[in-house]
């Protein structure tokens, strides 16, 4: 079974940055293409970035330019970089498979106020 472990969460001011980290357990990570996910108050689960097994990576239009999501295959390990922080980027945030998508994590609380 595939399990996630978010972190690295916390409150920043506008403009600041943050780094989540995501733990996988799985057998062979380099196979899965990986999601950063995110679900505000009242609002529906939405997928922020994503990025296949070869490093292709692509990102909603909202934080293109800002958020990053590099990926360690040795380490099973897969990070959401977040520059120049909004607002409106306050949501929790979730890694999980691009694909089919399942099995949800805790999550990681991301606040953004001055």
């Amino acid at each position: 079974q595939v399990q996630f472990v978010e972190s690295g969460g916390g409150l920043v001011q506008p403009g600041g940055s943050l780094k989540l980290s995501c733990a996988a357990s799985v057998r062979i990570f380099n196979m899965y293409a990986m999601g950063w996910y995110r679900q505000a108050p009242g609002k529906q689960r939405e997928l922020v970035a994503r990025i296949s097994g070869d490093g292709t990576t692509n990102y909603a239009d909202s934080v293109k330019g800002r958020f990053t999501i590099p990926r360690d295959n040795t380490k099973k390990m897969v990070y959401l970089q977040m520059n120049s922080l909004k607002p409106e980027d306050t949501a929790v945030y979730y890694c999980n498979t691009y694909y089919s998508p399942d099995n949800w994590g805790q999550g990681t609380q991301v606040t953004v106020s001055s």
